[in-house]
C-alpha cells in the first residue's frame, strides 16, 4: 500500500482557490450574498478539471503510463458525472484500471484505462489504483493529496493472494503496530480499546491469506454431460416432471454411436473421480495447516462429486446405458470410483481436522497466547484421536509439523522483542516464559505419546515407535543456553560496574576499562540474530560467542590477576578480608571462585599473624606507638588516647575472631586451631582492660594543685647556645590536658568525680582564651623569624611590628584570675568599658587580630619580595628586547604599586635601593650589547647567510633582527647597488644611508634599555606628581653617561672606518663613467694610422674585460654589500660596443694598408717583369 501525494499544478490550484475565495467574500456590510443577509452561500461544486490534473500528476509514475495514454480516460462522456458523484457522495470510491488488450499479432502490448466505481477482476488487469476519500465531501480549497487515500492493487496474477498478503503483512499490520507502539499506553488501556483483539484479527487475516497460498489445490471435477442428455433434462424441467429416458428420442436412444459416447463419458467420470479419491499428500512435506486444509478441501471436493452423481443428468446417462444392456459400465461404476470408501475415510479423518485450533497458535501475538494455543491443540488432538481413525503414522508427522509452526511463531514473537536489546529483567521474564512454554510442550507430548500408544494398541495396528522429533529442539536448547549466558553476563556487568569498585582495577593493572570491555563484548552478541539455529546462524553464534568469551576472558584474567595480587600482597588479615568482602560477588563465576580457594588456609595463617602483631603492638606500649603521635595531632590527651588505643586493639581482635568464623564457619572454636585462638584471645582481652589506667589517672589528679592564677605573659630564657629571651604565655598545659581528659573520658563512658569535673569546667572556661593567646604568641614568634630570614623587608613591615609590640606591652599587666572568675563574661555587654572581664577578652581578640594582620602582611610581603627579587634576577638573563625588559620592569612596578596600596611603610627608600640595583643590571646589559654590536659590525664573513639576504626584494633594505638575547642579535646587512641611469654610474642608496642605518640600529639596541621607565614608589600619591619629573629622570637614558671607558665611542669609530672602506671600493667603479663620456672619434684621432697603437689598444681592452667577465655580482664588507650586477652587465655591453667599433675601424685601417701594400707589390712585380735580363735562355719558363 502506498499513500502517494503528488504535487498538483500550482497555477490551477491557485486559480481555483482565488475563484472560490472571491465567490465567498462577504460584502462590506458583513453579510453574504442571500436574502436579508442571513442565508449562507452554497458550497461550490467540485471542479472535474482539478481532479483531472491530480490524476495526470499521480497515475504516470504509479501505473507506468504516459499522459497521452491517459487521455482516453478523460474522453469518457461519464467522466465528469462520476467525478461529481465521487466528490459529493459520502463513502464512494473510484478505481482506475489498467487493462491489457488482446492482440492477434505479437506486437507491443496495448493497454486501456478505465475509471469506474465498481471493481471487477480479470487476468488481463495489470494494475488497479483505488482512490478512497478521507472526508465525506471533497473540498476544492484543500489539496486533494490530504483528502484521498491511494491504494495500488496489483493484478495479472492467477490469484491475488500473494499481493494481498504483502499489503496486509508488510504495510497495514506494521503501520497499526507502529501507531499502537507510539501511543505508549499500557496493556490495560489497550485491552479496553480492543487493540489486542484487532492485532489478533490482523494476524488471522495474514494467516488466512498465507494458507490460501499454501493450500494444495484439489482438482475440480466437472462431469461431462452429452448435449442430448442436457437437452432432455432441460425439457423435463420445463415440463415440471422428473427427467427419464422417455424424454430422449427413441432413435437416438438406440443409436450405438450415442451409447458409445455415453459409455466413454462414464469412463472419463471414473478416471476424474479416481483422481480425487486416490489423492493423498506427504504429511512431512509441508505445514500442519496444509495437512488440515487438504483433508477439509478433499471432503468438500468429494461432496461436490456426490452432488453431481445424484444429479438428473448423471442418472439419465446411467439409465440409458442400462436400457441398452451395457451393465458392465454401470454396475461397477461406484466401486470403480472408490468414492464411498474415500468419502468415509475423509469424513472420519475430518473429525480430527474440523475445528482444529491451529489458527490460535499461528495468530498468537505473545507467549501467553502461544501457551494457551499449545494446550488447546493437544487437548483437541488427544480427544479426537480417540474418536477418529486418523493413522498414528500420520499423526506423528502432523505433530512435528505443529512443532515447526510452534517454532516459527515463537521465533516471530521473540524476535519482535529484540532480546539482546531488552533490559535484563524483560529478557529474563521472556525467556522464563519461553522455558515454561517448552515445559508445557513436553508435558503435552508425554500425554500425546500415551494417547498414541493406547490408540495403537486398541486399533491393533502394527507397532511403530512413538517418537517425535521436535523442530524447536535447537531453539529450546539455544534459549536455555541464552538464559544462563545472559545471567552470567549481567552478573559480570554488574560486578564490573562503577558501583562495585572495579571500575579502576583493569586500568591499574593492564590499562583495561573492564566495564567498557564487557559492554563491547556484549555489542558483539547484539549485532547477530541469537535465535538463528540454522547451520549458518549457529556458526555465526559460535563465532560471536568465541569473540565474546575472548574479551570476557581478558576481563576475568584481569580480575583474577588483581585478586591474586591483592590477596598475595595483603600484609594482614584486615587487608585480606577487605579484599574478600569487596570482591565477594565475583566468586559466582567458577573460574574466579577456583582461583581463590587456595587462600583459605593462607587467610587463617594471616589471622594468626595479625593477632600476633596485635600482641607485639600492645607490648610496644602506647607512648612508643604511631597512635600516640596521631593522638597528639588530633588533640587527644594521653590517658584518653591510651584508653582509645586499647579499645581499638580490642575491636580489631573481635574483628579477627569474627573473620575466622566467616572463613571456618559456625562452631569454629571446636577446631583445634580455633580452640587455641579462642584461649589466646580471652587472655589478651584481660590485658586490654582499661579500668586500671583510669584509676591511676584519678589518683594523680587528686595529688596535684590545678589552680589557675598569675600574669598572662612571661619572659623565658631561650635554651641553647644562642641565649636570649622570648615571650611565652604563663599557663600550665596540664590544666588544658585536664579539661580534655575529662571531656574524652566522659565520652568514653567513664565516671569522673565531681571535684575533678569542677576543676575541668574552670579550665574549660579559660581554655579558649589561653589557647588563643598561645596560638597568637606562637604566630608572633614565627612571623618574627620569617622577617629575620628575609632581610630586605624589615623597613616595610616595621609599622605593623611596632603595633604588635605595643599590644604585648599592654598585656604584661593582665592576670588569669579575671578569666577564671565564676562570673561568666558571656552575659556581660559587648561595650569596651562594661567590665574587667570584657576588657581582658577584648584584649585577647585585639592582640590576635593585630598579630594576624602582622602575619598576613609579612607573608604577603615575603611573596611580593620574592617575586620582585626573581624578576630583578631575570633582568640578567631575559631576552634583549624592549618588550622583555618592559614586561619585567612593568611587573616589578605593579608589585611596587600593590605594596603602595597595601600601605607598607618606608616604601620610597626601599624602592630607591631597588632602582639602584636595577640600574647596575641594566648597565651591565648595555656594556654587553655594545660589545656584541661591535663584534657583529666588525665581522667580515661572506657566508651564504649574508649572500642570501641580498637576493631579497631590492626595496626590503632592512630585516627586523631577532631579539631573543645578545647572542642572537644580528645586524642586518645593508645592500647598496651600483646602478647606471641616463649613462651615469652612481651608488644607490648613497653610502651615507649605510652610516645612518648603522647608527640607527645602534640607537635601537641602546634604546631597548635606555627607553625603559624607571621604578616609582609614589604613583598612587597625590601631590607628588605636581612637581613633575624630567624626562631623563623617568627613563634609564642617564645610563649612557656612566661608562668609564671608550665603550660608547668604539662603535662610532667602527662605522666611520667601514664607510671609508666602502667609499674607496665604490670609487673604482665610478671610474668606468669614462666609457660613456669618451667620444669614439676622439679616440680614433688619438690612435691615428699607427697599426701598432691600434693593436696595443685592442690588447688592453681584452685584458681589462677579463676583470668583469666573472660570475660574481656583488662584493661584501660584512654589514654592507655592494651589488654591481646591473652595472656589470652594462659595462660589459659598453665594452662590447667599444671593442666592436675599434675592431671595425681597425679592420678598415688594416684593409687599406693591405691594399696599399698589395698595390705596391704588384707595381714592383710589373716593373721587374718589364726589364730584360741578358744571358737568359730564350723561351718560356715554367714555375
Amino acid at each position: 500500500m502506498a499513500a502517494l501525494s503528488p504535487s498538483l499544478p500550482n497555477e490551477h490550484i491557485n486559480g481555483t482557490s482565488s475563484a472560490y475565495s472571491s465567490a465567498l467574500t462577504p460584502d462590506l456590510n458583513g453579510s453574504t450574498n442571500g436574502t436579508n443577509g442571513t442565508s449562507t452561500a452554497a458550497p461550490p461544486a467540485f471542479d472535474p478539471e482539478l481532479f483531472k490534473s491530480y490524476l495526470l500528476a499521480l497515475l504516470p509514475p504509479v501505473i507506468g503510463s504516459t499522459p497521452e495514454e491517459l487521455e482516453e480516460l478523460f474522453l469518457d462522456e461519464e467522466f465528469e458525472d462520476r467525478v461529481a458523484r465521487f466528490a459529493a457522495e459520502g463513502g464512494s470510491v473510484l478505481y482506475v484500471q489498467k487493462v491489457k488488450e488482446e492482440a492477434e499479432d505479437e506486437g507491443p502490448p496495448i493497454y486501456s484505462y478505465h475509471l469506474t466505481s465498481h471493481l471487477t477482476y480479470s487476468a488481463r488487469h495489470v494494475s488497479t489504483v483505488a482512490l478512497i476519500k478521507r472526508t465525506p465531501v471533497l473540498d476544492t480549497l484543500v489539496p486533494l493529496a490530504s483528502q484521498l487515500h491511494i491504494l495500488n492493487l496489483f493484478g495479472g496474477d492467477e490469484t491475488p493472494y500473494e499481493s494481498l498478503h504483502a499489503v496486509v503483512s508488510q504495510a497495514v499490520k506494521p503501520w497499526f503496530d507502529a501507531f499502537v507502539g507510539a501511543r505508549g499506553s499500557g496493556k490495560d488501556a489497550d485491552g479496553k480499546l480492543g487493540i489486542p483483539m484487532t492485532k489478533r484479527k490482523f494476524a488471522e487475516l495474514e494467516l488466512s491469506l498465507l494458507h490460501l497460498q499454501q493450500n494444495v489445490e484439489i482438482p475440480e471435477t466437472d462431469l461431462v454431460i452429452h448435449p442430448q442428455i442436457r437437452k432432455a433434462v432441460e425439457l423435463a424441467r420445463s415440463q415440471g416432471v422428473r427427467p427419464t429416458i422417455a424424454h430422449i428420442p427413441p432413435h437416438i436412444l438406440n443409436d450405438s454411436s450415442f451409447l458409445n459416447t455415453l459409455q466413454g463419458h462414464v469412463n472419463i467420470w471414473i478416471k476424474s473421480i479416481q483422481g480425487v479419491t486416490k489423492l493423498s499428500r506427504d504429511v512431512s512435506s509441508g505445514t500442519a495447516s496444509q495437512e488440515i486444509n487438504f483433508w477439509l478441501s478433499l471432503e468438500r471436493a468429494l461432496e461436490g462429486i456426490e452432488a453431481q452423481l445424484r444429479s438428473d443428468a448423471v442418472n439419465m446417462v446411467l439409465d440409458c446405458l442400462r436400457n441398452a444392456k451395457r451393465f458392465h459400465a454401470t454396475v461397477s461404476f461406484i466401486a470403480d470410483t472408490g468414492l464411498k470408501e474415500a468419502t468415509d475415510v475423509v469424513h472420519k479423518y475430518n473429525q480430527l481436522m474440523k475445528d482444529f485450533p491451529l489458527n490460535d497458535l499461528l495468530s498468537a501475538t505473545d507467549l501467553d497466547k502461544i501457551q494457551e494455543a499449545i494446550i488447546a491443540i493437544f487437548n483437541h488432538i488427544n480427544k479426537k484421536l480417540k474418536l477418529s481413525p486418523y493413522p498414528i503414522r500420520r499423526a506423528l508427522p502432523l505433530v512435528e509439523a505443529i512443532s515447526k509452526d510452534f517454532n516459527d511463531q515463537l521465533l516471530r514473537v521473540l524476535t519482535s522483542h529484540r532480546l539482546t536489546y531488552t533490559p535484563y529483567e524483560t529478557f529474563d521474564r521472556l525467556l522464563g516464559q519461553t522455558q515454561e512454554l517448552f515445559r508445557t510442550w513436553d508435558d503435552q507430548i508425554k500425554e500425546f505419546t500415551n494417547v498414541a500408544r493406547e490408540v495403537t494398541r486398541r486399533r491393533s495396528e502394527k507397532f511403530i515407535p512413538i517418537r517425535i522429533q521436535p523442530a524447536h529442539a535447537k531453539l529450546m536448547e539455544r534459549t536455555r543456553y541464552l538464559k544462563d549466558w545472559r545471567k552470567q553476563h549481567e552478573q559480570l556487568a554488574l560486578m564490573t560496574g562503577p558501583t562495585r569498585g572495579l571500575a579502576n582495577i583493569g586500568k591499574d593493572v593492564g590499562g583495561m576499562d573492564m566495564e567498557e570491555e564487557v559492554k563491547e563484548a556484549y555489542e558483539i552478541i547484539k549485532s547477530i540474530d541469537v535465535l538463528d539455529v540454522s547451520v549458518e546462524g549457529t556458526e555465526i553464534w559460535v563465532t560471536a560467542e568465541n569473540a565474546y568469551n575472548e574479551r570476557v576472558a581478558r576481563v576475568e584474567n584481569q580480575i583474577i590477576a588483581r585478586l591474586r595480587d591483592r590477596l598475595g600482597t595483603a600484609r594482614n588479615a584486615n587487608e585480606m578480608f577487605r579484599v574478600f568482602s569487596k570482591f565477594n560477588s565475583l566468586f559466582v563465576r567458577p573460574k574466579i571462585r577456583g582461583a581463590i580457594q587456595e587462600y583459605q588456609t593462607q587467610l587463617i595463617d594471616s589471622v594468626k599473624d595479625d593477632i600476633k602483631r596485635l600482641h607485639d603492638k600492645f607490648k610496644t606500649q602506647y607512648r612508643h606507638s604511631e597512635a600516640y603521635h596521631m593522638a597528639q595531632m588530633r588533640d587527644l590527651p594521653p590517658i584518653a588516647g591510651a584508653i582509645i588505643w586499647a579499645k581499638q586493639i580490642e575491636r580489631q581482635l573481635s574483628t579477627y575472631m569474627k573473620r575466622v568464623e566467616d572463613v571456618l564457619g559456625k562452631g569454629w572454636e571446636l577446631y583445634a586451631e580455633g580452640q587455641k585462638l579462642q584461649s589466646e584471645s580471652i587472655s589478651f582481652r584481660r590485658k586490654l582492660d582499661t579500668k586500671p589506667v583510669f584509676e591511676a589517672w584519678l589518683n594523680d589528679i587528686n595529688r596535684r594543685d590545678m589552680g589557675i592564677s598569675g600574669r598572662l605573659f612571661e619572659v623565658v630564657r631561650i635554651r641553647g647556645g644562642t641565649g636570649g629571651y622570648q615571650l611565652a604565655v604563663n599557663f600550665d598545659p596540664q590544666t588544658i590536658t585536664l579539661f580534655k581528659e575529662t571531656r574524652n573520658l566522659l565520652w568514653l563512658g567513664f565516671s569522673v568525680p565531681h571535684a575533678v569535673s569542677n576543676v575541668a569546667k574552670e579550665a574549660k572556661r579559660v581554655y579558649p582564651h589561653a589557647v588563643s593567646l598561645m596560638e597568637t604568641v606562637r604566630t608572633y614568634g614565627q612571623t618574627l623569624d620569617l622577617i629575620d630570614s628575609n632581610q630586605g623587608i624589615e623597613m616595610l613591615i616595621a609599622e605593623h611590628r611596632n603595633n604588635a609590640q605595643k599590644m604585648i606591652g599592654r598585656g604584661m599587666s593582665l592576670k588569669w584570675e579575671h578569666f577564671s572568675s565564676p562570673y561568666d563574661h558571656r552575659y556581660v555587654g559587648s561595650g569596651i568599658g562594661d567590665g574587667r572581664e570584657n576588657k581582658h577578652v577584648q584584649y585577647v581578640r585585639e592582640f590576635a587580630v593585630i598579630v594576624s594582620v602582622l602575619q598576613d602582611k609579612a607573608n604577603s610581603l615575603i611573596d611580593s619580595y620574592k617575586e620582585i627579587t626573581r624578576l630583578v634576577e631575570e633582568l640578567h638573563t631575559c631576552p634583549f628586547s624592549f618588550e622583555a625588559f618592559s614586561e619585567l620592569i612593568g611587573k616589578i612596578q605593579a608589585a611596587i604599586d600593590r605594596l603602595n596600596l597595601e600601605g607598607y611603610a618606608n616604601l620610597d627608600h626601599w624602592v630607591a635601593e631597588l632602582d639602584q640595583k636595577v640600574e647596575g643590571i641594566l648597565l651591565d646589559r648595555l656594556k654587553d650589547v655594545i660589545k656584541h654590536w661591535c663584534q657583529e659590525f666588525d665581522r667580515t664573513d661572506d657566508g651564504d647567510t649574508r649572500r642570501d639576504l641580498t637576493l631579497k626584494r631590492r626595496g626590503d633594505k632592512r630585516i627586523k633582527e631577532e631579539k631573543s638575547s645578545e647572542g642572537l642579535l644580528t645586524l642586518t646587512p645593508v645592500v647598496h647597488e651600483i646602478r647606471i641611469q641616463n649613462q651615469v654610474i652612481f651608488l644607490d642608496p648613497p653610502i651615507e644611508y649605510a652610516r645612518e642605518a648603522w647608527i640607527r640600529q645602534l640607537h635601537e639596541w641602546l634604546g631597548t634599555v635606555c627607553r625603559q621607565r624607571r621604578l616609582q614608589s609614589s604613583r598612587y600619591e597625590i601631590g607628588l606628581q605636581m612637581s613633575g619629573r624630567a624626562p631623563a629622570d623617568s627613563t634609564y637614558v642617564s645610563l649612557l653617561t656612566r661608562f668609564n671607558d671608550n665603550t660608547l665611542e668604539k662603535p662610532f669609530n667602527l662605522i666611520e672606518t667601514k664607510v671609508q672602506q666602502v667609499k674607496e671600493y665604490v670609487a673604482k667603479w665610478l671610474q668606468f663613467q669614462s666609457l660613456w663620456d669618451l667620444e669614439a672619434e676622439y679616440v680614433f684621432n688619438r690612435l691615428g694610422d699607427s697599426l701598432a697603437n691600434w693593436q696595443q689598444l685592442l690588447t688592453e681592452i681584452r685584458q681589462t674585460r677579463s676583470t668583469f667577465d666573472n660570475s660574481e655580482t656583488q662584493h661584501s664588507f660584512g654589514v654592507v654589500v655592494i651589488d654591481y650586477e646591473q652595472v656589470q652587465a652594462k659595462v660589459n655591453a659598453k665594452y662590447d660596443s667599444w671593442q666592436r667599433d675599434i675592431l671595425s675601424r681597425f679592420g678598415v685601417k688594416l684593409g687599406n694598408a693591405m691594399k696599399e701594400m698589395h698595390a705596391s707589390i704588384l707595381k714592383a712585380r710589373h716593373d721587374l717583369e718589364s726589364h730584360s735580363i741578358e744571358g737568359l735562355v730564350s723561351g718560356p719558363r715554367r714555375f
